[in-house]
C-alpha cells in the first residue's frame, strides 16, 4: 500500500474536502480524486461518500460534502499509525547520522501555546533549521485526549487530571490575576476578599480550558466553591475574554501572561484577592511507555533548559 496516497487520503479525511487537500499538498484536485479512487480500487471497498455540493461547510471551498465509509475510518486509523511509524524512522535514521530533520506535532493550551512555546520554537529552529513545528492550539482535555490517541507526541497543559495512559511532568509556572477595567469600583482598592468575587459579573473559560480548572481548584482551595459565581458569559479565548473585560461585561481571573501589555498601558487594573496568590503549573504531557522520537527528545530538552524540572507524576 502507498504510503504517498494514505498521506493524501488522511489528508482529505482531515480537511474533509478534496479541494482544500489538494491546496495543502500542492497538487491537483483531479490529482487527489485519482489517488483516492486508486486506493479503493486496491482495497475493493469504497473510502469516501461523495455528498450533494456544500456552499455552507468551512472546509467545503463549494465543493463536494464528504463522508467517510466505515471501511474508510478503519483504514485513516491504521493510515495514521503508519504515516507516524514512517516519520519516526526517519527521525532515528537522521538521529543516527548526526542530523534531526521531520515534522514533530505538538499541541498547548492557549496560554503556553500563545506565550511560551513561539520562542522555545524559536531557539530550537536556530539549532535544528530543517525541522518543522506544527503546534496545535487548543483546550486541555482536546489537545490531552489527541496525544493519547497519537495526533500528538507531547504538549504542554496548564491542568492536570486522573488521566490513564498520560505521563505528566511539571515544567513551568505561571501566575493568574484578578483583571477589571481602570474605572471599576476595585480598580482603586488595595485587595478583596475572596467571597466578594461572587458579587460582580464574571466571565468564565470555557469547560475544557486549563485556566478553569486550575481556578476553580484554586478558589475551592479558599473556600469559595466556583458555582457561586455570577458567571454572565463562558468564553472559549483568552484575547476574547480580555475584549470582554474591556468592554465592562465582567470580571475575570486569567493568566498574568495574556493582559501584561493591558495593564502596562492601563486599559486594565490587576486586583489582589486577600490572602490568596495565583500560582498555576505548566505541565508537559506524553504517552505512558511511550518512547519519544528523536526530534521531541530533542525539543523536550530545550524546553527544560533552564526551567526546573520536578518529579514526573503519572496520572
Amino acid at each position: 500500500m502507498d504510503l504517498h496516497k494514505l498521506a493524501i487520503y488522511c489528508k482529505v479525511i482531515e480537511l474533509k474536502s478534496f479541494t482544500r487537500a489538494a491546496e495543502a499538498m500542492f497538487l491537483s484536485q483531479p490529482t487527489i480524486s485519482e489517488h483516492i479512487r486508486a486506493l479503493e480500487q486496491e482495497i475493493g471497498q469504497r473510502l469516501i461518500n461523495r455528498l450533494g455540493r456544500s456552499t455552507n461547510s468551512p472546509g467545503s471551498n463549494g465543493g463536494r460534502e464528504i463522508k467517510t465509509s466505515e471501511a474508510g475510518k478503519i483504514l485513516y486509523a491504521y493510515a495514521r499509525k503508519m504515516l507516524h511509524l514512517q516519520q519516526e524512522v526517519l527521525d532515528n535514521l537522521g538521529h543516527y547520522s548526526g542530523s534531526l530533520a521531520g515534522r514533530l506535532a505538538i499541541g498547548a493550551g492557549t496560554i503556553p501555546g500563545a506565550y511560551i512555546l513561539p520562542q522555545k520554537i524559536g531557539a530550537f529552529k536556530k539549532d535544528y533549521p530543517d525541522i518543522t513545528i506544527a503546534l496545535r492550539i487548543a483546550g486541555s482535555r482536546t489537545i490531552a485526549n489527541e496525544i493519547l490517541s497519537g495526533e500528538l507526541e507531547m504538549g504542554i497543559l496548564g491542568a492536570q487530571w486522573r488521566e490513564n495512559g498520560l505521563t505528566w511532568q511539571e515544567i513551568f509556572s505561571d501566575e493568574l490575576i484578578l483583571a477589571v477595567t481602570a474605572d471599576h469600583p476595585w480598580a482603586s482598592r488595595r485587595q478583596i476578599t475572596v467571597k466578594q468575587l461572587t458579587e460582580e459579573p464574571f466571565i468564565m473559560r470555557d469547560h475544557s480550558s486549563g485556566t478553569r480548572l486550575a481556578v476553580g481548584r484554586i478558589l475551592e482551595q479558599h473556600g469559595l466553591n466556583p458555582a457561586q459565581l455570577n458567571v454572565v458569559a463562558e468564553i472559549g479565548s483568552t484575547e476574547a475574554i480580555r475584549q470582554s473585560i474591556k468592554a465592562a461585561i465582567g470580571i475575570s481571573i486569567l493568566s498574568s501572561q495574556a493582559v501584561k501589555d493591558d495593564i502596562a498601558h492601563g486599559s486594565l487594573v490587576a486586583v489582589a484577592i486577600d490572602g490568596v496568590r495565583m500560582i498555576r503549573p505548566f505541565y508537559m504531557v506524553t504517552r505512558k511507555n511511550q518512547s519519544l522520537s528523536p526530534l521531541c527528545a530533542a525539543f523536550i530538552q530545550t524546553l527544560t533548559e533552564g526551567s526546573t524540572a520536578p518529579a514526573t507524576n503519572d496520572r
